[in-house]
Order: structure tokens, then C-alpha cells, then sequence
């Protein structure tokens, strides 16, 4: 026979910690900002004190600014050029800026996001445990 937990609750559901991130609030209360300045990760929460240093989110956030970046601007750079034909010039220049504009707004967020999952999945040292000094 196995022994049941019956202690599986989890006081760290995704969900809420996903959106928490995805506004770019601290993952465990959502009260304080997450980010001091654009992309730099605070090292403990102002509003709750959890400690958000174990943060890991190194390039993912970067990835997935392009994945989702890229595969809304580029089938809407080629409608729009099939559709109208607009001068190149003109067709580059605002796709380019469309491009720079939504990277720049998605790039936080995602970052913010990362670091939700993190902490809600206890990766990294969020689960109190120390992954450095194994």
C-alpha cells in the first residue's frame, strides 16, 4: 500500500499567479510592483516581503516577445501588402514600428509571467530550498 498526502493543496495556484505576473505585480500578492525600472526583478516584494531573488527568467522572456511578435506582424504584414499594396517604404516603416511598439509592451509582461510560474511552481529556491548550496 502507498501512503496518501493528504496535504496536496496548492497554495500556490498558476492562474492567479500567471495574471499577477502578466501585470507585472508580485506573484504571491499581487499588491506590489514586480519590476523596478523596465526589466529588473526586485529582490523581495515591498508590500508582502516574499523574496523574488531566486528569479531565473534569463532569455524566455525574450523568445517569447518574438515568437508572439513575429507570428502576429507577419501575416498582417502580408495581408495588408497583398490587400492594398502599399509602398515599401511606407509598408516598412509602419510594421516596423508596430513591431517595436508591441516587443516593447510584451517584454515586461512575459518576464513577469516567467517569474509567476517560478514562484508558483517553487522552481529556482521558491520552494525555500536553496538550489546553490547543494
Amino acid at each position: 500500500m502507498h501512503a496518501t498526502h493528504t496535504d496536496d493543496i496548492d497554495d500556490r495556484p498558476l492562474s492567479p499567479a500567471i495574471m499577477r505576473g502578466l501585470r507585472c505585480k508580485c506573484p504571491a500578492c499581487g499588491a506590489a510592483p514586480l519590476l523596478r525600472g523596465y526589466l529588473k526583478v526586485r529582490d523581495t516584494c515591498p508590500a508582502c516581503g516574499e523574496d523574488l531573488s531566486h528569479q531565473r527568467a534569463d532569455d524566455g522572456p525574450a523568445y517569447l516577445t518574438m515568437l508572439v511578435t513575429l507570428k502576429v506582424v507577419t501575416p498582417a504584414m502580408v495581408a495588408v501588402m497583398f490587400r492594398w499594396d502599399p509602398n515599401p517604404v511606407l509598408l516598412f516603416t509602419a510594421f516596423s514600428l508596430l513591431l517595436i511598439l508591441l516587443s516593447l509592451f510584451l517584454l515586461p509582461r512575459f518576464k513577469g509571467m516567467i517569474v509567476a510560474i517560478q514562484w508558483s511552481r517553487r522552481m529556482h529556491g521558491f520552494g525555500g530550498v536553496d538550489e546553490r548550496n547543494r
